[in-house]
Formats: C-alpha cells, sequence, structure tokens
C-alpha cells in the first residue's frame, strides 16, 4: 500500500482558508485535503492560487479523484 502525502495546511494558502478552524500547523493527508477542496471550492479564490497550490489540486484530482474534481 502506497503512502498518503501529508500536507502541511500553512503551506497552501486556499486550503488554509477551508480549513479555519484547525490549527496552521495541522497536517492532512490527500484524501481529506481533496475532501476539503471539493466540500468548500465556493469559499476558494482560484485567481488567488498559487502555482504550487493549483499543482497540488491537479495532483490530488489525478492521484485521488481519479480524474475528476466534484465541485
Amino acid at each position: 500500500m502506497e503512502c498518503a502525502m501529508q500536507l502541511r495546511l500553512a503551506d497552501y494558502p486556499q486550503l488554509r482558508l477551508i480549513a479555519w478552524n484547525r490549527r496552521d500547523d495541522d497536517l492532512v493527508d490527500e484524501e481529506e485535503a481533496l475532501a476539503l477542496y471539493e466540500r468548500n471550492w465556493f469559499y476558494v479564490d482560484e485567481a488567488s492560487l498559487l502555482p504550487k497550490e493549483r499543482q497540488l489540486i491537479d495532483h490530488l484530482v489525478q492521484a485521488v479523484g481519479k480524474g475528476v474534481l466534484h465541485v
């Protein structure tokens, strides 16, 4: 079984925004991160996404979401 990457909320501004009720240094796995993006996409400011975070979302959609972002 492949080990999922752990993501620090503070490293991704929009993810941090939608996980407002957690500490900045909290870690989430890839599945949880994608679920947060999907459930809260309404609050994500796409124009403000940093390239690093956009790449993360693309990776999550391919690796976890099987190519689909459910928003």
